[in-house]
Order: structure tokens, then sequence, then C-alpha cells
């Protein structure tokens, strides 16, 4: 009996609010599926599935369906399908908690919401401990805990004491764990076995426990999901010391699978007494085949960075690019880390540097001054980078973005930040866990590290009017102020982006940071665009505004503002001190002192455009109070999100890959929608794209303003050139804030064939599945045009129909007899694949699907062919590309070769050759030793019987794929054919032989027939 059907109709309600595509950063919404129908399903019932926010139908039942992710990745992931140690119990890991001093966290590359928690243990307790949640750690009890001790106990042969994890790493194939009693990496994860996963461990002579404490695992993550040949995964080690003469490098990396492991640095150096300076960090960049260094000079505290590339795996002599030196204000270098699956690599330390081009430049992101960042946390698919310094400071930035927030503080003192598969934060701790409840970015890390903090700094600011919209604001710092705090007191990068509030009314945009030396007591300035204008002191709070102004010079940079004498009631009061005047189309004056009731001195904010020795009428001057005198009045906040970003329907993906065939295109499109709320919208392009390796596809991007002031990017990416590789495409929303969930798409395009790419042979009469189970589809004439082909089949060679001599069976049951089996070429020939050393046809597990196809690797499985009548003429061999949905008919210059895998004869090939094609065919076929077709229009005759079985391939050099295909035709219904050859065969040897025998004969008896009959001639003539 036939399964009954459900049909599910998905109504993206909420989600899917325009046709064309998908829209990001709109906010948050609850969502959630539910299932409605009329009472209790039956069989055959339409069942609907609805994603809404709210009850659709509340008079019907309704009921929730929960498709867990964890029940796919555990069949997928490898990590899952290995015992990792000892499971311990939960009082057993509760045991371990008051020894742990750190935590370290790393997850698959593919999927990160499996992910592996490893406890840092003090000297008064011994092991390794390893915890894996299938889950993202959204459960602190779902996380299965693993005792590796023994495990790792079994490769020492002393060292039995103060063992703890120090780092680890989850390649795509490979655990690899640093402890400090050495580095350890385990076998192949794809092949499980039902035992503990075993380790090796990786020697580096003359290393001790006390360089394992300090050391430090570097990778750069990328998923290897259907794995090209040309990606593969590099792990560095790298140890806090100066090496020795008798060490080669205190710096070590591997590929896959880390058995040998090399030193970082060039040849060049081995030997010399001392390097000018040390490796903080090596990474190999995939997409360029190169090696970046983060070097450090400790004596000189100079930080470089170079780049260098990769022959056979190891980086060149030479860099490939002139040495990048940060400034010396980089005094910190802690690390430097890529982005997963892109190209923005990070250095960090007392301050963090992007590069967009792999290493070549940098540009600052954020200067923390004393503090240092000590920890990264990256999230592939938000684009998230959270910073962690060593004061528990918490900073957010997304990828190849220029601008940064501070989204808080964390309290804990043992903690680890990690994201997972959809971009929720979560804090984990020895003996519990916190994750962010929002994939808004505000909303996400809220949760966690509670409200978004003020960003605004302890000092006055003074306003000054551009025009109506915009306005400046300069940031006051005293002249007596320290040298070692001025920093504290300027605008920083981390403003950019942000707004300025007032406490009283008002909101301004900060679209650029200013830095600068004049004028006198204003080192720094913001250019800020109004939304809501700023409130004005009113005369009950400042009574100098009833009152005239007059000012003048005094002294080299201050100036005296002196109010009316005759007005009683205007004096200036300590609570002015700070507030600024404004006077429309001059300079605005920061009050930092009071004099008297009548003269205060000032700063101005333009000296060039000071208004001196004039008296300003009352209500023609403003005063604004931006100080901090009696409590900061203003504040800095991150900005809502200003962008909404559209993907094009074939794009549901935000960090998609795509493939691209050699001499084929793709095609992105996004749409960016301003959600600015007030603000101008600039009429600069608002999207950068970036691409890892630009010398590997041909990238062209057009942009373009439609009528709504929506930005709109199309992209198209081609493949010319005969090298496969993979590389990384950025689209970066440069003027979105922090706060969207989206402001970065990286989509990984990948020069190779995609493992959906196909190529198909369209049979001329399509026959349906059910027809084939039941092994009957008749034609209009009534012609069965399915064959079920004997048991162990085999179809006929050149020697006869009786002498088959392929080793291809067809049909295949171990258990029946063999027919056709007479001759000894017959019982040479002849071997199972699927059911090989099996018994039966049922052991050889052959599924529906190998029943059905063409592909001589299932021949055994194959019971039914396409069935024709004798003779097969012109039958059309049409081909075509199948790749994500789309058939692409198979034409020039997709040249292709056909054979019988069988080895039959009696069939030939009909096709086009234009002078084109001509030509290819010529250079081809001596290179290949085989004949090359025009696909288009190919035509087939065979006037031979049974089984052919051909394979159409693609000739090299055109694609990257290695298009293949198969088809099978059985022709029946062939006449017997007529003996005339072998009854003249016959005759003719009968007379012959008859001539020969009666010759010899009358040699033998001596009888002359010729001298006879010319005898006789002579005695006619003579009669006559």
């Amino acid at each position: 009996m036939e399964s009954p059907f459900i049909y599910v109709i998905i109504l993206l309600l909420s989600i899917f609010e325009s046709l064309s595509g998908i829209d990001y950063n709109k906010g948050d919404m609850g969502k959630h599926f539910a299932c409605s129908s009329q009472g209790f399903p039956k069989e055959n019932e339409m069942i609907k599935l609805y994603l809404s926010t709210e009850n659709l139908f509340s008079d019907q039942v309704l009921w929730l369906i929960d498709i867990p992710r964890e029940n796919i990745t555990r069949n997928t992931e490898p990590i899952l399908q290995w015992s990792l140690g000892t499971v311990m119990a939960q009082s057993e890991v509760n045991k371990l908690s008051p020894h742990v001093v750190d935590l370290k966290a790393a997850k698959c590359p593919c999927a990160n919401d499996v992910a592996l928690l490893g406890f840092i243990l003090n000297t008064t307790y011994n092991g390794v401990y390893i915890g894996l949640s299938f889950s993202g750690f959204w459960n602190y009890h779902d996380t299965k805990w693993y005792d590796m001790t023994d495990t790792i106990y079994s490769q020492l042969r002393e060292e039995h004491t103060d063992l703890t994890l120090i780092d680890m790493v989850l390649t795509n194939h490979f655990l690899v764990i640093l402890t400090s009693l050495g580095l350890f990496i385990s076998e192949d994860l794809r092949y499980p076995t039902p035992q503990h996963l075993q380790l090796s461990r990786a020697d580096f002579c003359g290393f001790e426990r006390v360089d394992y404490v300090k050391g430090k695992l570097w990778y750069n993550e990328r998923c290897f999901a259907n794995r090209e040949h040309f990606e593969v995964d590099y792990v560095t080690v790298t140890f806090d010391r100066n090496r020795t003469l008798s060490e080669s490098s205190a710096c070590f990396y591997s590929k896959e699978p880390f058995l040998e492991w090399q030193p970082c640095l060039p040849h060049i150096l081995k030997g010399v007494k001392s390097a000018p300076s040390s490796v903080i960090t090596f990474l190999v960049d995939q997409e360029r085949d190169t090696g970046v260094y983060l070097f450090h000079n400790r004596i000189q505290n100079i930080a470089t960075a170079s780049v260098n590339i990769l022959n056979n795996s190891k980086p060149n002599l030479l860099p490939k690019f002139p040495l990048f030196q940060f400034p010396s204000s980089f005094s910190s270098p802690v690390g430097m880390i890529f982005h997963p699956r892109s190209h923005f690599l990070y250095a960090y330390g007392n301050q963090v540097w992007l590069s967009l081009d792999g290493g070549n430049t940098f540009k600052l992101i954020a200067d923390f001054h004393g503090d240092i960042i000590t920890k990264t946390y990256h999230s592939f698919y938000t684009s998230d980078i959270t910073f962690v310094s060593q004061s528990g400071k918490v900073y957010l930035t997304k990828a190849g973005l220029s601008k940064y927030t501070k989204i808080g503080n964390v309290a804990d003192k043992i903690f680890t930040l990690y994201y997972d598969h959809l971009g929720f934060i979560h804090k984990l701790t020895p003996d519990h866990f916190e994750a962010g409840r929002s994939i808004s970015t505000l909303e996400n890390s809220r949760s966690i590290f509670g409200q978004a903090p003020d960003m605004g700094f302890e000092t006055a600011l003074a306003p000054q009017y551009i025009s109506l919209n915009e306005m400046l604001f300069f940031a006051y710092v005293p002249l007596n102020e320290p040298p070692e705090t001025v920093h504290t007191k300027k605008f920083k990068n981390i403003h950019y982006g942000k707004l300025i509030r007032s406490r009283k009314t008002g909101t301004a945009y900060i679209r650029k940071i200013l830095q600068h030396e004049i004028p006198t007591g204003f080192l720094s300035s913001v250019i800020t665009e109004m939304i809501d204008p700023f409130g004005i002191e009113e005369v009950n709070e400042s009574s100098c505004l009833s009152s005239s102004l007059y000012i003048n010079q005094s002294g080299n940079f201050s100036y005296k503002l002196t109010l009316d004498p005759q007005n009683a009631k205007a004096l200036f009061q300590d609570t002015d001190i700070e507030k600024t005047v404004v006077i429309p189309g001059h300079s605005s004056f920061l009050i930092t002192s009071i004099l008297d009731g009548k003269n205060a001195l000032a700063i101005a904010t333009m000296p060039n455009r000071v208004p001196n020795n004039v008296t300003f009428l009352k209500d023609s001057w403003f005063l604004y109070n931006f100080g901090q005198r009696n409590g900061r009045t203003w504040n800095i906040y991150s900005k809502p999100c200003n962008y909404w970003l559209q993907q094009s329907d074939d794009s549901t993906s935000l960090n998609i890959v795509k493939y691209v065939d050699l001499g084929n295109s793709q095609n992105l499109e996004v749409k960016i929608i301003p959600n600015t709320k007030g603000l101008r919208t600039l009429e600069t392009p608002l999207v950068e794209v970036l691409v890892g390796d630009p010398t590997l596809l041909e990238v062209k991007a057009k942009g373009i303003f439609d009528d709504a002031d929506s930005y709109i990017m199309e992209i198209s990416v081609v493949s010319r050139a005969l090298r496969q590789g993979s590389t990384s495409l950025a689209l970066v929303v440069w003027e979105a804030a922090t706060e969207c969930f989206v402001t970065t798409i990286v989509p990984t395009l990948k020069s190779s064939c995609s493992y959906l790419r196909a190529m198909r042979h369209i049979p001329s009469e399509s026959i349906p599945v059910e027809d084939w189970i039941q092994g009957v589809h008749r034609d209009s004439q009534g012609f069965n045009m399915i064959k079920t082909l004997p048991v162990n089949y085999r179809p006929p060679s050149n020697m006869g129909i009786a002498i088959p001599l392929t080793d291809n069976f067809y049909h295949a049951d171990p258990s029946q007899p063999i027919p056709r089996n007479l001759f000894h070429k017959s019982k040479e020939a002849g071997k199972y694949k699927q059911c090989a050393n099996v018994s039966t046809r049922e052991e050889c597990n052959c599924t529906d699907a190998q029943k059905l196809s063409y592909a001589v690797a299932f021949s055994d499985c194959r019971e039914k062919v396409p069935r024709f009548k004798f003779p097969v003429t012109q039958y059309p061999v049409s081909l075509k590309i199948f790749n994500e949905s789309v058939l692409i008919p198979v034409k020039s210059p997709y040249l292709v070769t056909v054979t019988e895998v069988n080895l039959r004869k009696n069939w030939q090939l009909k096709h086009s050759v234009p002078v084109k094609i001509k030509k290819l065919k010529n250079y081809l076929e001596p290179l290949l030793h085989a004949s090359v077709y025009n696909p288009l229009g190919l035509n087939l005759s065979i006037k031979g019987s049974e089984l052919f079985h051909f394979r159409v391939s693609v000739v090299p050099g055109v694609t990257f794929c290695d298009l293949v295909e198969e088809f099978q035709i059985y022709v029946d219904d062939a006449p017997l054919p007529f003996p005339g050859h072998t009854l003249i065969a016959v005759a003719a040897a009968v007379v012959l032989g008859g001539l020969i025998f009666t010759a010899f004969m009358f040699q033998l008896r001596d009888i002359h027939p010729w001298s006879t009959f010319w005898k006789w001639m002579r005695t006619r003539m003579s009669a006559a």
C-alpha cells in the first residue's frame, strides 16, 4: 500500500514581504511554525504548514512541529561519530570547576552548533577534560563531557603530572589539542571506529612544559564541505620564547593530516643567532596561497607584517609585498586572525588593524591605549566580530567595516564567548551558560553584557553650526591636561557612525572624525548631521541670555565675553562654565571661566571667524549646554540600523557558495534600502565590493540608485582561466551601523565544478518511474519499450551472440547460473561488482536508484533497459548539462567522445562538422586517441541486436567537470541474417575441391585430357 502523501505549504508571511527578494535588518519578530487541519489528520489529507506571528485559525486544531537540527547534525558532523574518551558524570564535572583558570572553545567549521569546550586547570588538578555540544551550548546540561587524560597519557613516555589543556582547534577533519605536555592530533574524524578517539603526539625538539603552557594555536577557519582537491587545512603553533642556536624556530605549521610540522620561518633564517623579530602569528591565506606573518621586535618595539608566497606549501624566502610596518603606537601585538570564510585579516593587541588585501596594507580600526585585546570571537553567519580586552571590556564590529562599538563588560573572571551557527552569542563559564536571545546585534549582546553603554567621555563639547543641517562638535582639552590622559578627552574611531544626544533635546549623527592641533584647546572634532534640533538654554537657566554680548580678544587664544553693564539681571554664573555661545555665521565660544558677573573667558572653535570687538544684541546669540561640570549633559550611543539589505530570490543564504565553471558566469544582486529617518542619503556607492583573490575570477560590479534612493548592486563573475581555486567575494555596506543584523555578505566563489553539475542524456521518449517499476510502457503501436534483462545477462561480442567477452554483468544474481558461459573466453570474462563476494541478489543491496541507473558501476543492479525495434536509425543523442535545477544544451565548445563500454561494433554516429569544430576535432583526436564529435545534432544508428551501452564524455580543457553520461539501448526483434554468403562459400569450396580431386585422379592414372581433346579435334578436321 502506498504511503499517504502529505502536502506542505510554507507561507513565509513575515519574511517574504517583498516578491523581489529577502529583506534583512527589518527588526525582530516572533515567528513560529504551526500546522492546521480540520480535526485530526487522516490518510491522504492535505496539511498546511504556516510560518506566522499569530494563530491564523482560532477555530481549528493547532499543533507545533519541531524539526530538531541536532538530529540532522548527529549524522553529518564527523566529531559526533566518535567517543572522545571516558564519559563523565555531571558530579565529576562539578568537582573540576574550582580548579579551572580559563576556558577554550572550538567549533566545527561547517556547523558552528557542533562545538567543544575545554577546561584549563591550575596545578592543583591534572587532566584533559572536554565537553561536546551538538546544539550550540544552549543548555549547560546538554553538554557531554569526556575525560581524555588516559588517551593522552598513552602517548607519553615519562611526564604524567601537571597535565592540562592549553588550546585546541577543530578543523574540518581533525582535532588538534595543545596541552602542557605536548601537541596531540586526532585520527581522521571522517572514519569513525567503535573505540575511543586516538591521538598522536607531535614532537618538537627542545620544547618542554614551560614552553607548551605559553603556546598558542592559530587556524584560518574555512568550511570544506564538498571538499575540492585544492582545499586543505593548516594549523600553526607558536611558543612565547626566543629560539636558541639548536632550535629552528619557535613557530611551526602543518597541513592536514598534521603529521609533519615545519618551521614557519624561511630556511635562510636557520642558524642565525637571533632572528630580527619573533613570530607572533603565522597564518596561511588559502585564497592567495600565501603565508602571512605578524612579527614583533621586542628590542625596538616594532611590529611588522609580511606576506610570503607558498611554494609546495612552504613560504618563499622573499616577501610578496614590501613589509608593512605598524606605527610605534601598536606596541603590544597579541595576534592576527582571518574572519572565517573571508579574506578580512585582523591584527590585534592594544590596537585593532584591518587588512583587505591579504596583509599588504592595514588600516587602524581601534586604539585602546593602555588596554589590550586578548581574545577575538567571530560569527561567519552575521559577520559579527567581538573583541574582549584584558580589563573585561567587550567591543563589537562587523567584518569589513571601519567602525566599531562598545557593547558592555564581562564581570566573570573565567569565561569564554562563542557564536553558534545562527549568529547568537553565548557566554560560557565553568558552571553555567548564557545565550543571546535575538538576532539583533543590540538585543543579542544586551542579554549577556547588559544595557548598551554610553560611549561619551568626560569633557565639554562646543557645537559649531556649518549649515542648517550640519554641526561640528569640538572636544575640549584643558591646557593643563596631563599628556598621558589627553586621549581620554578626544573623539576616537569608536564614535564614528554613532549618535550624539543632548540631555535636554536633540540628536545628531556623527559622519566624520577629525584630529587636529588647532584651534588651541580643541584637539578633535566631529562632523555631524542633525536628526533632531538641540535644545538651547533659556533665560531662567542662564540669566546672561537677557543681555547683549560684547566680544574682544584677551590673550593669544582666549576671548573675553562681556554682558551689558546696564542690565543688572544679566549675570554670568558658575553654572555657565563649559556652556557654548553660538552666534549664527560666526565662531562659537566655549566658556572656560567666569571673571565676574559681567565678564567671562572663552576659547573659539573657529578663530578665523571670530567677530572681534563686536556687540551682539539680545536674542541674536544663543547658549548651548554640552558641558560636564555638573554631570555630563550629553551622551554618545550606537545608531539603530539604518539600512535594509535585500537579496535576489536565488540567493537565500548570506554566505552562499557559488561554483563558476570554466567559461561560465554567475550573477549576484543586492539591494540596499535606506532607513535613515530624516538623514540625507549619500550619493556615493553604498556597497564596497572586495575580492579575496582578484586573479582567480573576472569580477564586474555595476551599481545604480533607483527612484526611491535604494542602491542596487549587480555583480557578474566569469571564469576565463584554466585555473581552479576558491575566493571570497565581500559585499560591505560600509555606511551601515554595527547594530544591523546584516552589513556584510561574503559568498564563496569557487572556480571549479559544482557537485550539482552533471551531464544528462535526454531519451527520445520519457518513461515514467511507475512504468519502470512495472516493466511495461507501450508506444502508440503497442510495442513495449522496456526490456527486462535475463538474470546474469552479458551482451554479445563481435565473435557472436553466444560468446560474450565483457566483464559487465547486468541483472546479476550470484545464486543463479550464468547463461552463455560455454566457451573458455566467456568463462574468463565477467566480474561481479555490487554483487561480489555475496551469494544472493538480496545481499547485493541494490537500491531503487541503482536499479534504474545507467552507470556501468551499477550494472549488477540494472534489471530493465529501454527497448527499441531493429533497426535503430538516426536516434537523436540529446545531451544537456544539469546545473542547479537548470538544463543547458550541450554544444560547442563542449565536444564529446562516444564509446561502447562492452566494446561492441555495428553502430555509427552522424554529426555536423563546421569549420571551427573541424579544427578542434583535428587537434584533439590525435591527443585523445578517440573520435571527437559535435554534440549538437548528434545521431546514432545501430545495426546490431541486443544491449548496447554507450558512454559519452566531454573532452578535457573546456570544463572543470568530469562530464560523463551513459545510456543504454536494447535492440530487439532483429530478423535472422540471410545465409547467402555461407551458401556461396560452401558451393565454391565444393566446386574447387571437385576440380582439384579430378585433376589429381587424371594425374594419378596418367590421363591427359588436353592431349586427347586436341587429338580428337585434329581427327575431325581431317575427316572434314
